[in-house]
């Protein structure tokens, strides 16, 4: 973590130390957070819609913090004056620039991922097989915003030789900022969704979004991005890069500078070769689903740029562990397969979820459990409807919804299966709608068999895993 005199946290900041008596005092770590405070390091008082942060400097102090930020339109309290104190114009501002500059000054390589799905599935397997090769950092949960990602470049030791940063938005110019505080050596799109479509308008504004963290890369750096997708190809030519800059696709289609063959997937588990690499055959990794062998050839074409042996990818893919609530299997009470797959949702991820079922066999019944998906705009009740179009009887035996919202993704997919001549016209579980998820609980607990598979998705917003815990208890 950051270790500094606060005359150089001062300067790396814009910021002013309101005496100079403390300038050779050492600060060792940041943190937000006055509840957290460990001795010898900076609190930054960071404002929020309903908090302040400055109201809790004095705590931290007392409780070890080596010196705080001080936003200069706030007058210092008489309490503070026997404490370092570092006046700047604005908190958040003084992070993201302290951030900044402790990343130029630190001899390490990043790594930095966005897109609409896969961010922190991408991050892990990337960390997953550098880490045998390097000291490698990473995005830990989901500290991917304006905050979270300059606390985790703070946190890196000088001895890191890669840090994984993982780069989420809502709006334009959050990619932006987060790419020109990390400025890595090497960006990764994983792919344009329907995410955010509330604030950027359509799937050409979140391209154009995503295509923001090129913004950053340095002089001599990778972009790779997903080539099967027609936005990303169509945005990246627009994109004015330094000449040395070299850009690289992933995916299925022809072209592709990396891609996948003989991709064979069961419940837990995916192989693939890497296409014209005799030495990465029969690559396995511990998930399932053909979209995570789009993340694995992100990781592997990154881990390829940095000097990755072969047999070390293979082995960082044997030994992947992935952040929770990511198509996370687990056991019933009665000895079902689960699905945990209830991180967030959006139309395009919502139907990998459904591909990945439809692609698994050995079942008496595949159930779907699916919540809203969130944050979708004026099309967000079509956007439902559509999902339920897309659910077959040849893709999933049964669907249960939760919400309002998802009641059009009922609506749509009762008149698929109603359409299938395969259909059960009399089975009352083929398509339903709850408000209750109590009551969703107890319906299908009363109706789950041991031979069955159940995977559960919604926004984060519908807390989708309070299913998946009921079904698990005994």
């Amino acid at each position: 973590m950051i270790k500094r005199t606060l005359g150089a946290i001062a300067e790396m900041c814009g910021g002013t130390l309101i005496e100079d008596r403390f300038a050779e005092t050492g600060i060792t770590g940041v943190t937000r957070d006055s509840r957290d405070v460990q001795p010898g390091q900076l609190y930054v008082p960071l404002i929020g819609y309903n908090f302040d942060g400055h109201d809790f400097a004095a705590s931290a102090l007392e409780n070890g913090a080596a010196a705080t930020l001080w936003q200069s339109d706030r007058p210092v309290p008489e309490a503070l004056t026997a404490f370092p104190v570092i006046s700047v114009q604005d908190t958040l501002t003084a992070l993201q620039l302290l951030a900044a500059a402790y990343r130029q000054e630190l001899n390490v390589r990043v790594v930095g991922i966005t897109g609409s799905n896969g961010k922190t599935t991408t991050k892990d397997m990337m960390a997953s097989v550098l880490s045998g090769v390097f000291r490698v950092h990473k995005t830990e949960g989901n500290l991917n915003n304006h905050i979270g990602l300059p606390l985790t470049v703070l946190q890196l030791d000088e001895t890191i030789d890669i840090v994984v940063l993982e780069m989420g938005m809502s709006g334009f110019g959050e990619i932006e900022l987060l790419t020109g505080i990390a400025k890595p050596d090497i960006a990764v799109i994983t792919n344009i969704g329907d995410a955010h479509l509330l604030q950027l308008g359509s799937r050409e504004g979140i391209a154009r979004a995503k295509l923001e963290i090129a913004s950053g890369l340095r002089s001599d750096g990778l972009l790779l991005y997903n080539g099967d997708e027609p936005l990303l190809q169509a945005g990246v030519k627009t994109l004015e890069l330094p000449e040395a800059v070299e850009k690289q696709t992933f995916g299925t289609a022809e072209g592709n500078d990396w891609s996948a063959n003989n991709i064979s997937i069961d419940a837990t588990s995916s192989t693939f070769d890497l296409a014209g690499d005799d030495s990465l055959q029969k690559l396995k990794l511990p998930i399932a689903g053909r979209h995570n062998i789009m993340n694995a050839l992100a990781a592997v074409a990154a881990a390829k740029r940095l000097g990755v042996p072969s047999e070390q990818i293979r082995r960082g893919f044997d030994g992947l562990r992935l952040t929770g609530m990511r198509i996370e299997p687990s056991t019933a009470y009665n000895g079902a397969r689960l699905f945990n797959d209830a991180w967030n949702a959006n139309p395009t991820a919502v139907r990998a979820a459904i591909d990945f079922v439809q692609q698994l066999s050995g079942y008496r019944r595949k159930w779907l459990v699916l919540g809203d998906m969130l944050e979708l705009g004026p099309q967000e009740e079509q956007l439902h409807a559509g999902i339920g179009d897309y659910i077959t009887p040849d893709k999933a035996d049964a669907l249960l919804t939760f919400g309002e919202l998802s009641r059009h993704t009922a609506s749509a997919a009762s008149k698929q299966f109603q359409r299938s001549e395969s259909a059960d016209q009399t089975d009352e579980a083929a398509v339903m709608a709850f408000d209750d998820k109590e009551q969703l609980i107890e319906w299908l607990r009363v109706r789950l068999a041991p031979e069955d598979l159940v995977l559960v998705k919604g926004s984060r917003g519908m807390r989708m895993e309070d299913i998946v815990h009921a079904l698990e208890r005994v």
